[in-house]
C-alpha cells in the first residue's frame, strides 16, 4: 500500500504549471462538498486543496511567519484507477497543527481510517510550536473529504479563505536572482516567493508516478525580511547517499538543518526529507541553497 505526505511544500502549489479552477469541470464537486473547501485541479488530474493556517501568529527570531511560507497545510485527492487499486481514490496531504490538535485530529483520522505517515516538527524555537502531521488513505473520495473536514474540524483550522488585499504587496526580493541560482522558476504565494524543483527520477508506488504537487519535489520558499536579507525553509526531497553532502553544504554556508526524517511509507525510491532555516542576505543564502542542489540528483530545465 502506498502512503505519502509531504511539506511542504508549505502551502501551496510549488511552482507548477497553471492549474485550471475546479469549477470547470464539477469532477470533484462531491469531495469540495464534502470538506467544505474546493481546490484547484493541478496537472496529472491531482485536486489539491490548500488549508493554510492564517488563523496562528507563528514567530521564530522576531519573524512572524507568513502561512505560505511554513503553515501551509494541504491535502491532494488522485483518483486510483489502477489493477491494485482498483477505481478508488487516494490522498494525502500535511496537516499544521498546535500540539493541543494533534491528539484529537489524530483520533478522528484513525477512526475514520485514514493513515498517520509521518509527525514531526520543520522548526527549531518557533512560538507557538507548530507541528506536521502527514496522512495517507484509499478509498470513496466524498467519504475520506468527510473524514478529513470532521477531523479538522476539531482544529482551528479555516476552511474560509482568507480575504486577498486589493494592492498585493511588493515583495522585495530578487526573483530573478533566485531563479538563475536555483534553476528553476519560482512562484508567488501570499506574500512568499516559493520555488519547486522535480527529482530527475520519478517517485513512484504502484507503478504510478507521483508529481510534484504531491510532495516530490524540492520546496525552498523566500520571505522578505528587508535590507536585502530573506527568511527560508522548506525541505529537501533526497535519497539516502544524498542525505549528508546536502546536509554539510547547508551547515557550511550557515544554513540551519531543524528535521530530517521521512514522508512516505513505501515509495521508490526510498526518500528523505530536510527541513531547513535561515535569515540572512540573499547572496548568501542563494550560495549556501545552490551548493546544496549540486549534490541532489534534480530535473535540469
Amino acid at each position: 500500500m502506498w502512503r505519502i505526505g509531504s511539506i511542504v511544500l508549505f502551502a501551496l502549489f510549488l511552482a507548477l504549471p497553471s492549474a485550471s479552477a475546479q469549477t470547470d469541470s464539477g469532477k470533484w464537486d462531491a469531495i469540495a462538498k464534502a470538506l467544505g473547501k474546493s481546490g484547484m485541479e493541478m496537472p496529472g488530474g491531482i485536486y489539491r486543496v490548500g488549508l493554510p493556517r492564517s488563523d496562528l501568529h507563528v514567530t521564530l527570531d522576531g519573524i512572524v511567519l507568513k502561512p505560505s511560507l511554513a503553515l501551509g497545510s494541504w491535502l491532494a485527492f488522485a483518483p486510483m484507477n489502477n489493477q491494485t487499486m482498483g477505481n478508488q481514490t487516494m490522498v494525502m496531504g500535511d496537516l499544521v497543527l498546535t500540539e493541543k490538535e494533534v491528539g484529537p485530529v489524530m483520533k478522528k483520522l484513525a477512526e475514520g481510517n485514514i493513515d498517520i505517515t509521518a509527525l514531526h516538527n520543520h522548526l527549531l524555537g518557533a512560538s507557538p510550536m507548530t507541528l506536521y502531521m502527514h496522512i495517507y488513505g484509499v478509498g470513496d473520495g466524498a467519504t475520506l473529504a468527510r473524514t478529513l473536514h470532521d477531523a479538522l474540524s476539531l482544529s482551528k483550522t479555516p476552511f474560509s479563505a482568507a480575504p486577498i488585499p486589493a494592492t498585493p504587496p511588493k515583495l522585495d526580493l530578487d526573483m530573478a536572482a533566485i531563479d538563475k541560482a536555483l534553476g528553476a522558476k519560482g512562484k508567488i504565494v501570499g506574500g512568499v516567493y516559493q520555488v519547486g524543483i522535480p527529482r530527475a527520477e520519478p517517485v513512484k508506488e504502484n507503478g504510478m508516478v507521483i508529481p510534484a504537487s504531491m510532495g516530490s519535489a524540492e520546496a525552498i520558499n523566500f520571505q522578505s525580511t528587508g535590507h536585502g536579507k530573506a527568511a527560508i525553509t522548506g525541505d529537501f526531497v533526497l535519497t539516502a547517499k544524498e542525505v549528508n553532502p546536502v546536509l554539510r553544504a547547508l551547515r557550511e554556508n550557515g544554513i540551519e538543518v531543524t528535521a530530517l526524517h521521512s514522508h512516505m511509507l513505501d515509495e521508490e525510491p526510498r526518500l528523505f526529507f530536510m527541513h531547513f532555516w535561515a535569515n540572512a542576505d540573499l547572496p548568501k543564502l542563494l550560495a549556501g541553497l545552490s551548493a546544496a542542489l549540486q549534490n541532489v540528483n534534480v530535473a535540469k530545465n
